[in-house]
């Protein structure tokens, strides 16, 4: 019988490596920036084309390479950061594997032009699909130039996944700021077709923040500083106000290297308890130096998993440096007397004769009775509610299960979860209605009462009708009579270019200014009197997660997702506030489309929207 094992060819072994290493656009990216700054570069150019597709250029005023070195660095695991397995414990470089730029090379078409400062000519070297095509000596600057064009061309399978280029962009910036937030020394320029992105000049760690993420970011830093035996700590943290409910910019450099560490992100949340509301997040932007031997980064080829020998001390000192700092600048919120809600406190008047209190009440009353809200009080967002989704003439048998709302499939009964839209809609309730503290609807139905969040059950009408209005693309626009700018960084920039569709099929219209501005012309009908840059910026939040391609989903359900995400976080703006007074008409109308819409038991994202109250259940209250 013949023996049936074999070595791979080295193109085949290359290709199977650059799967690990090599990912998308962004991951060459990162791994060539990675090499200059290794290389004691100061400055570092990035040049993309059709988001890295056609094209990705790095240049570098580095220490460059001999011809030698430029022809031996495409090799599998050829470096000049490590010699020995000892060396990985004492780790100074970003790199040290020998395998980004072999990786790179046999799933594209690279051209180097490289120079040392004392050689008077360069080389220029070319390689395809791991096969040197041509080497020349050439004159060139000082440094290192890698153009890598044609990613993927000899892998179409791997070509094929490539996201849209507004995605493919989007995790290019994500891996930029990375890599530029742990180098402020560095100075970085990236451009997209022609166009500058980011132009950030060298400076310390606040600067290189501001630089990235906006001016207006500067108020809500607080500095953060500790040193011990174990970890020097240095940075800042976000002020409790700054607190966002997605997406807050959250940063671990640990030795100048970007890390994931929920761990560690936990102490910093801890931090904060009783001082943000739960589910919010609140930004940060440390750097954590160790030494190299306490830590191990040869965890995950991307590199930004690290394990830490002292772990659990080190949380605690997280812990403990962002309280300090929090108490320090005067974080924590302290009673405000000055309010204008305060109370009328009367100055004590010993000449004046005190009186027995009175007692006045209307005999007449009954709280089961409509009423009408006293004068003034009905908002005008009771009146702007959508009416019938049959309005729309759109089926509504198209959305998506969310996962979150999955939970209702445990309760079985009307006056256990209220989870059945047929049986709520078959439910005969009254016509009266009673607003408990401005928050709650209460009526009663055939089989007992119902109590109904009137926030949440507005979330969840609006929720329907936005989807609706995305899947027909239908929708009304109410002009603004002044446009509003809104501002973004890139990273937003970019993620609302992923999104203009869907916010059109909303109402929202907008104009794109350049330079990451953009104006607000038009709104969705129905959110007047909200605030267009707020709650935009609240949807490009919730949608920077659920851009299709940030995940491995298919595209079909990787929309779904996001126009879930778009919805949701304009029906949380729009929705009818805790605290706001409702006519018996108004009630009346909400509990009517709730109960005619796809799920009102439950929020989408899983919140209880209506508490029923069984006559055995009210017995049992009674005793």
């Amino acid at each position: 019988m013949n023996d049936i094992i074999h070595l791979l060819p080295d193109s085949v072994a290359n290709q199977i490596a650059a799967g690990e290493v090599i990912q998308r656009p962004a991951s060459v990216i990162k791994e060539l920036v990675e090499n200059a700054i290794d290389a004691e570069a100061t400055h570092v150019q990035i040049l993309v084309t059709d988001a890295g597709r056609t094209c990705i250029q790095v240049i570098d005023n580095g220490k460059g390479m001999s011809e030698t070195d430029a022809r031996l660095a495409f090799e599998r695991h050829a470096t000049s950061k490590i010699s020995k397995a000892d060396d990985l414990f004492a780790l100074r470089t970003m790199g040290f594997r020998g395998e980004a730029l072999a990786s790179i090379a046999a799933v594209a078409e690279v051209e180097l032009r490289t120079r040392r400062p004392y050689d008077d000519l360069g080389v220029c070297l070319n390689i395809a699909g791991s096969q040197v095509v041509s080497q020349e000596p050439i004159s060139c600057p000082v440094g290192a130039n890698f153009a890598v064009r044609n990613l993927f061309y000899n892998v179409p399978a791997r070509r094929k996944f490539l996201k849209a280029n507004h995605t493919e962009m989007a995790n290019i910036l994500v891996e930029f700021e990375r890599i530029a937030m742990a180098h402020p020394d560095v100075a970085f320029t990236l451009s997209s077709n022609g166009q500058v992105v980011h132009q950030l000049p060298s400076g310390n760690f606040r600067q290189r923040i501001l630089a990235l993420f906006g001016k207006r970011t500067d108020s809500q830093l607080l500095p953060v500083g500790t040193e011990t035996e174990l970890v020097q700590i240095n940075g800042f943290v976000g002020t409790p106000e700054s607190a966002k409910k997605k997406n807050a910019h959250q940063y671990f450099l640990t030795n100048q290297r970007f890390m994931r560490h929920p761990y560690f992100a936990k102490a910093i949340q801890t931090a904060y308890e009783r001082l943000i509301p739960e589910g919010y997040q609140v930004p940060f932007f440390l750097n954590l130096t160790v030494s190299p031997a306490e830590i191990d980064v040869n965890v995950h080829p991307t590199k930004t998993e690290i394990k830490f020998t002292d772990e659990q001390e080190i949380w605690q000192i997280l812990l403990v440096a962002v309280r300090e700092s929090l108490g320090r600048h005067n974080a924590v919120p302290s009673l405000d007397f000055t309010a204008a809600d305060r109370p009328d406190i009367p100055a004590f008047n010993a000449d004046k004769q005190a009186a027995p209190p009175t007692l006045h009440y209307n005999p007449a009353y009954n709280p089961f009775q409509p009423s009408t809200a006293p004068s003034g009080s009905k908002n005008k967002s009771a009146d702007s509610f959508p009416k019938s989704a049959d309005s729309f003439n759109c089926p509504t048998d198209f959305f998506p299960s969310r996962g979150s709302e999955e939970k209702v499939s445990a309760d079985t009964s009307l006056f256990t979860a209220v989870q059945s839209a047929e049986a709520l809609a078959k439910a005969q309730l009254s016509e009266t209605y009673y607003q408990h503290q401005a928050q709650y609807i209460i009526t009663s139905a055939e089989q007992g009462l119902l109590v109904i969040d009137q926030h949440r059950a507005s979330i969840r009408i609006l929720y329907d009708t936005y989807r609706q209005q995305m899947h027909c693309h239908r929708s009304a626009t109410q002009g603004l009579l002044f446009p509003q700018i809104l501002q973004l960084t890139p990273t937003q920039a970019a993620t609302i270019e992923t999104i203009t569709d869907d916010l059109g099929s909303l109402g929202f219209n907008i104009s794109n200014l350049g330079g990451h501005s953009y104006s607000i012309l038009g709104i969705p009908a129905g959110t007047e009197g909200l605030d267009p840059i707020v709650l935009l910026q609240s949807i490009i939040d919730e949608s920077h997660a659920a851009i299709p391609g940030a995940t491995q989903t298919p595209a079909e359900e990787a929309r779904e997702t996001l126009h879930h995400h778009i919805a949701l976080a304009l029906a949380r703006k729009a929705a009818i506030p805790q605290g706001e007074i409702l006519t018996a008409e108004d009630m009346s109308r909400l509990t009517g489309q709730l109960l005619a819409s796809t799920l009102p038991g439950y929020t989408p994202d899983g919140h209880r929207i209506i508490v029923p109250l069984s006559p055995e259940h009210l017995s049992r209250l009674f005793g």
